[in-house]
């Protein structure tokens, strides 16, 4: 996976995170951002042809994969996707990117809809692929949906409940998640299956709930704010989701987007469960490429 793909370690501005990703191409910069309960190695079938024309940077979020993952503050503050989502901007201008185009997959793209709200002049065109915006989520709240997500109210929990039950049996916990969201469609090869389990240490399950934590209370909040004083993303920005995922199942998303989104440039069901990058990355490489080279 990732050949003539570089390894690298980039300190943030927070003395606790380094942000471990690969690099690879040359271009303009591209920014991958991966969900959960991924890493950066769920971009191993699309970032070798985007590389082709562009400067990829596929990177691990804080708490997940080999980046660093810090105790969760009281307030949950440094897990927060505008917390994230500058480490990724200063992971991007670490490599000279002052502008960049930004992919974000499930929290990557939560991750990634925070950032092209608070850094305009940074990110160029955003592509978010199976996500409705998170303020969306907590608002609208589907039954169908909330019995699908359950780990949004689960991992939210105060510390230590869910990290001590998810830990006692990470396998059994990494497959079952993993399979849930593939609704039938399989396309996870066995190699980055196997990097996913490796990476859910006790450590990431803290992160990841950390992340879950922020996003029930201090996102919600953020987004709650913007939301009301009608604040959108300006760049461009293209919907990408699952056909047979949960956010065709549960939500309108060409309803949705608009609502947060000032310049949508395109809708596309893809041909996937939760993961089209991996089950279905013919059609994801080809709606990517043709919104970033318009």
């Amino acid at each position: 996976m990732y050949e003539g793909f570089e390894r690298f370690e980039v300190q943030t501005s927070d003395p606790e995170v380094r942000i471990v990703g690969r690099r690879g191409g040359k271009g303009p910069g591209l920014l991958l951002v991966h969900g959960n309960p991924l890493t950066h190695v769920t971009w191993h079938k699309i970032a070798p042809r985007l590389a082709e024309h562009y400067t990829v940077v596929a990177t691990d979020l804080r708490g997940y994969g080999d980046s660093s993952k810090p105790r969760g503050r009281p307030d949950h503050s440094n897990y927060t996707f505008q917390r994230m989502g500058l480490d990724q901007v200063e992971v991007m201008e670490h490599f000279g990117f002052k502008e960049f185009f930004l992919v974000g997959h499930d929290r990557g793209a939560r991750t990634a809809f925070r950032m092209a709200l608070n850094h305009p002049d940074r990110v160029r065109k955003f592509a978010s692929i199976d996500i409705v915006p998170t303020h969306h989520v907590w608002t609208a709240f589907p039954r169908g949906w909330a019995l699908h997500s359950y780990h949004w109210m689960f991992m939210a929990q105060p510390y230590d409940f869910p990290e001590r039950l998810l830990s006692s049996n990470l396998e059994y916990y990494m497959k079952k998640k993993l399979e849930k969201h593939m609704h039938g469609q399989g396309g996870l090869e066995p190699e980055a299956v196997a990097e996913y389990i490796r990476c859910c240490t006790p450590e990431q399950i803290h992160g990841v709930c950390e992340d879950y934590r922020a996003a029930a209370t201090i996102d919600f909040e953020m987004d709650t704010k913007d939301f009301e004083a009608g604040n959108r993303i300006r760049c461009p920005v293209l919907v990408l989701w699952g056909a047979k995922s949960h956010v065709e199942q549960h939500f309108k998303p060409r309803e949705v987007w608009p609502q947060y989104a000032a310049n949508i440039a395109g809708f596309e069901a893809l041909p996937a469960g939760h993961y089209p990058q991996e089950q279905a990355p013919e059609e994801t490489y080809r709606a990517l490429s043709d919104f970033l080279r318009a």
